[in-house]
């Protein structure tokens, strides 16, 4: 959370105080060389999800596998935007700006149309937070998220508050070709990253983690059909980030050399603390408590604690600590050589918290 209009100066004693203890803990599960921004890691296989993550809302409930098309069919392809949780909240999310991406397709050989998007399985606030489960020592994550793609678009939804544009058009032979892409890329790429970390809101400034989330999903397929040919339109196009920003972040090791036999117990009880703050509150009083001490750890203390590639970090956080931006990222053009265009940013659409 960000204090809007607030002042801070160098560092207080009592600050370096509290994070000594924390640093004991630093080296161990850590020892690869450190790159700027940690490069989000890949696996060779998607694991089964744990039972005991249950979703409130059905990932996926009409997804189906992806057909092969006609090679000669053409498709037109549509930038799709709405705000998040729509179905629940309305457009009350739309005003800050909290938009949700997805990729349409249109044949113009049978007319059908189909929606793809990637998502989290588990619902949002699990794969940003973890479950703190009496019966285990370390935090519980229920976070995956996935692509889905199923027949038909829903116009009124995207229409309604969002977006809706036709961007580009590609081959049958492309679409099957982008089909083998996004398996791989689903099967390899699992964990929903909600943060990203940088160093500054200047637009240079150092980044430490990137988010992993739909936007970027659908910047990678934008990527990819660029790759095989596709010219897009040139039209404005943004998306929502949610940063924090923090110092250089220190890694603190992973569950085992954290939470297991011989792990850091002074630290462990930090980071179960830290997140107990975010689990879901029953009563006002309870919401009301939650957020002094939110407001406590972040802005006063200005300690965060990211999960990322399994590991735990810790982020010196500082102002003005965590931004919703509407940034502006440019349709991909054939000369790009990035998967992930750099942003150009906006002063507009921004949110402190």
């Amino acid at each position: 959370m960000a204090l809007v209009g607030a002042r801070w100066g160098a560092p207080r004693p009592w600050l370096v105080f509290c994070l000594s203890p924390l640093l004991l803990g630093s080296a161990t599960g850590c020892e690869r060389p450190l790159q700027w921004p940690v490069p989000y890691r890949r696996f060779d296989h998607r694991p089964p999800a744990d039972p005991y993550c249950q979703a409130r809302y059905t990932f996926c409930p009409t997804g189906s596998s992806i057909p092969v098309m006609n090679d000669k069919d053409v498709f037109e392809v549509y930038r799709m935007q709405a705000p998040v949780w729509e179905f629940k909240y309305g457009d009350l999310l739309g005003h800050l700006r909290v938009m949700h991406d997805a990729v349409g397709f249109k044949s113009l050989l049978t007319g059908k149309n189909y929606t793809m998007e990637w998502y989290e399985m588990f619902q949002l606030g699990n794969c940003t937070f973890p479950h703190l489960r009496p019966d285990r020592p370390a935090p519980f994550w229920c976070n995956q998220g996935a692509a889905c793609f199923y027949e038909g678009i829903d116009d009124a939804h995207w229409k309604e508050n969002g977006t809706l544009d036709p961007v580009a058009t590609i081959t049958g032979a492309m679409f099957n070709q982008m089909a083998k892409w996004v398996d791989y890329d689903n099967r390899t790429g699992i964990y929903y990253e909600t943060w990203m970390v940088k160093e500054s809101p200047e637009e240079q400034a150092r980044v430490w983690f990137e988010a992993y989330e739909c936007s970027k999903f659908v910047l990678r397929l934008y990527q990819k059909l660029v790759d095989m040919g596709a010219i897009f339109k040139k039209i404005q196009t943004n998306y929502t980030t949610l940063t924090v920003f923090s110092g250089e972040p220190i890694c603190l090791g992973n569950e085992t050399s954290i939470f297991g036999p011989q792990g850091n117990k002074t630290l462990a009880v930090a980071i179960r603390d830290f997140y107990s703050l975010f689990t879901p509150n029953h009563s006002v009083k309870e919401f009301l408590i939650n957020f002094w001490r939110i407001f406590n750890e972040m802005i006063l203390k200005r300690q965060f604690y990211l999960f990322y590639n399994l590991e735990y970090w810790f982020l010196p956080v500082k102002f003005p600590f965590v931004k919703i931006a509407y940034e502006e990222i440019p349709l991909p053009s054939s000369k790009a050589s990035r998967l992930n265009p750099p942003p150009q940013r906006t002063l507009a659409n921004t949110t402190l918290l």
